[in-house]
């Protein structure tokens, strides 16, 4: 078990009005968009495993081999190939990777006036001392949505470090954000997951959400999701 692990605990941290001592700034928010953008690429490798494993893409790559040796070369047999996986791992990096630059561009420049300036948005960290410093261990938000009268809860920025997954840090960040919308009196909380992360799923399952829907639209293009082999989740649970 990591050092940070043996003693995390959970802050929330939300603003209301000019309450600034409750913003997230400073080394943590540094640290919370090193998170993001680590756990996020993180992604790549198994999003290019998946795609590269399917029967398909098998084929192909066995197809293109074999055309390479037809050709009469042993270095088209594996140029072939080798260009194929070359492209689908680019494609899987940048689904990615543009997900990762829009929000570091849009919404995570600005932690405090994207998600702490209305009461019914939330930004939180999960934090454990380590050597007397505090060090952030993980994050997540939420952005409130209205649907004609009813209001429900967007849950997202849901990170956890990688030295500390599995000790259930990431369940208790995912029921921070469900009491919160809760205690707003939401009709339901919504989040988005990708294919790539079925540990994430079956932990969102456990919490009571269902899948309700799955689409391949990201800030990616059609093509590069379609190549990579990808599908967006879209979850609810019902308050």
């Amino acid at each position: 078990m990591c050092k940070s692990a043996q003693n995390y605990k959970q802050n929330n941290r939300v603003t209301q009005g000019n309450d600034q001592q409750s913003s997230i700034a400073g080394s943590d928010k540094d640290t919370a968009l090193a998170l993001f953008s680590i756990c996020t690429c993180e992604q790549i490798g198994p999003c290019f495993r998946n795609a590269m494993t399917s029967p398909l893409y098998l084929a192909i790559t066995l197809a293109l081999c074999v055309a390479g040796y037809l050709l009469g070369s042993v270095l088209w047999a594996v140029l072939l190939p080798a260009v194929w996986v070359g492209f689908i791992y680019y494609c899987s990096y940048e689904l990615y990777d543009s997900y990762v630059r829009e929000h570091l561009r849009t919404d995570m420049q600005d932690i405090p006036g994207n998600y702490l300036s209305r009461p019914d948005d939330c930004f939180w960290v999960a934090e454990a001392e380590v050597d007397g410093r505090p060090e952030v261990l993980g994050t997540g938000a939420v952005v409130v949505k209205h649907s004609g009268k009813e209001k429900h809860g967007w849950l997202c920025r849901m990170m956890v470090s990688q030295q500390c997954r599995r000790l259930g840090l990431g369940r208790r960040l995912a029921q921070t954000g469900v009491d919160f919308c809760k205690e707003r009196g939401f009709s339901k909380v919504v989040l988005e997951t990708s294919s790539t992360q079925m540990p994430a799923v079956a932990l969102y399952n456990k919490l009571g959400f269902s899948i309700v829907a799955s689409h391949t639209e990201t800030e990616a293009p059609s093509w590069i999701v379609l190549l990579a082999r990808a599908t967006m989740f879209r979850m609810e649970k019902k308050l």
